[in-house]
This record gives C-alpha cells, structure tokens and sequence, in this order.
C-alpha cells in the first residue's frame, strides 16, 4: 500500500503556497469503489500538473433540505472507507465533522477536519478540532461577512496545542437572496489577510440552496468561471465536488462538476495561476 503524507509534511505544504491545492472529491461517500476511482483518477491528474491534492468526502451530510435524504454511511463505517483510501491510494483525506465527538474520533483517519459554513461560529467545536492536531479548514458562513471571519481564526488559534495552529479558512458564496448566493471576490484577499491559506468552493458557491423544494439546486457550469475568478484574486486553493455522472449523484449532484471535464478544468487553473504568480 502507497502511504500519505504525514499532516506535518502535508501542511508544510500548504503553508509554501507554491503549488494550487485542490481538494476534491463526491459530496458524500455513496460506495467505497466511487471514492477509489475519483481518488485515483485525480491524484494522477494533479501530480501530472503539479498540484497539492487533498481528496474529500462526508461521511454524513448532516444539513441536508430533506430529513428523507441521503446522509452518507454513518461515522463507523464512513472513517473506515476513508482511511482505506488514505491507504490505498496514498492521498491526504479531508471530511466534515460536526460535533466535537465527531473530530476527535476523524481526527484517527484522515487529514483535515472541515468545519461546515453552518457551524463556524460554534466555539466548543472548532477548540476541540483544534486541538486534535489535525489540519482545520473553517468554512466561511454564508451569513458572515469575510472580515468576520478574524474572531473565528482567532478563537481556533487560541485553541492550538503549544500554539501551532494549522488553520485554512474557505469561502462559499454569501447569502444574497431567496435560493441564491453571490461570490464576491473581494473575499479572497480579504481572508487572505488573516495570514492563513486561502480556498474557494467553487461547486458550493454556485449551489440554489433549497431551489429545488426538498433538495437544493445549482449551476454546474459557472463553477469553473468561479474558480478562474478565485485564481486571479489570490486563492490558494479550490474546493471542488466531482462525480463521474453528476445527475445520478446522491448530494449536491446539479453543481458538481464531472469527473471527466475535471482534468481539463484544471489545467487552465494551473496555467492561468501561473500567470498570474509571474
């Protein structure tokens, strides 16, 4: 079996800044064999290219519109299928949690604990996230100004064991009407001024939340132009859901991106990243 990096080895990575991240994976863990063959396909693709891959998946999806829909396989089995494919396929793991006896069970299987945008302010959570040792990334709430986030890294850095915080922070659009967001790209830099790593959801951020009555809706095909956007202003990172068929994905299908248009995606964020460092 090909090991992982290590989290330290990994976040001397992240904090170099000298290569894209992309984490990138299914919404949800639907089957084992799903998350093997995106996990594969990808990290073939980004070593080809140059760029820090991360892979990412829940292992339940805990706000969904519905209490009828999918959640994912539950937290046993869910950390085990995703420290099969930190295993196997030898790529750092990234999953949300959202209790704090969820990250520190996570904490023994994958890489990077994610707080989701609905839960960045819960102080409790985001201490003991902290303080697992694990790489934390803090989704920005979709009701928080990016400026507002300074109290939320604060608070996390506080957390830190011996004062070693490894903290990323992500922006996801904002809210900005009924079943829309807006991604305003002045974020970026904004967050980037917290002296943190910087990463864009591309797929979360052109997401119609509720659109769709007892599901959310989104636009897959702004999401690429979204993450183009994010590159220019200075993200360090994407953040991007694939499936190989989207419309059969059992969460947040409409705006993920397929997994066979992903690479070529890519490709043009690299290049058009490496204009812009020049």
């Amino acid at each position: 079996m090909a090991s992982t990096v290590s989290s330290p080895a990994l976040w001397r990575l992240l904090k170099q800044r000298d290569r894209l991240l992309l984490i990138a994976g299914p919404c949800v863990i639907e089957s084992e064999q799903l998350c093997l063959q995106i996990a594969r396909r990808m990290k073939s693709v980004c070593a080809r290219l140059g760029v820090n891959y991360v892979f990412k998946a829940s292992f339940d999806k805990a706000n969904r519109s519905s209490g009828s829909s999918f959640r994912g396989p539950g937290i046993e089995e869910g950390l085990a299928v995703l420290a099969r494919i930190r295993a196997k396929v030898g790529v750092p793991v990234l999953t949300d949690i959202h209790t704090e006896e969820q990250a520190e069970l996570a904490a023994m299987s994958v890489d990077i604990l994610q707080i989701p945008a609905f839960l960045c302010r819960q102080t409790d959570l985001i201490r003991t996230a902290v303080g697992t040792g694990a790489i934390v990334n803090i989704k920005k709430g979709q009701f928080l100004a990016p400026r507002d986030m300074t109290q939320v890294v604060r608070k996390a850095r506080e957390a830190a064991p011996a004062g070693r915080a490894k903290i990323m922070v992500t922006e996801r659009g904002t809210t900005f009407g009924y079943n829309n967001l807006v991604a305003d790209m002045r974020s970026i830099p904004i967050l980037s001024g917290l002296g943190v790593p910087v990463v864009f959801d591309a797929t979360h951020s052109v997401q119609l939340p509720g659109a769709s009555g007892d599901s959310s809706g989104g636009q897959r095909e702004f999401a690429p132009v979204l993450a183009r956007c994010a590159i220019v202003a200075g993200a360090d990172g994407l953040f991007v859901e694939t499936h190989p068929d989207p419309d059969k994905a059992l969460s947040d299908g409409p705006n993920m991106i397929p997994l066979a248009d992903l690479p070529k995606h890519l490709a043009q964020w690299v290049a058009l990243r490496r204009i812009m460092r020049k």
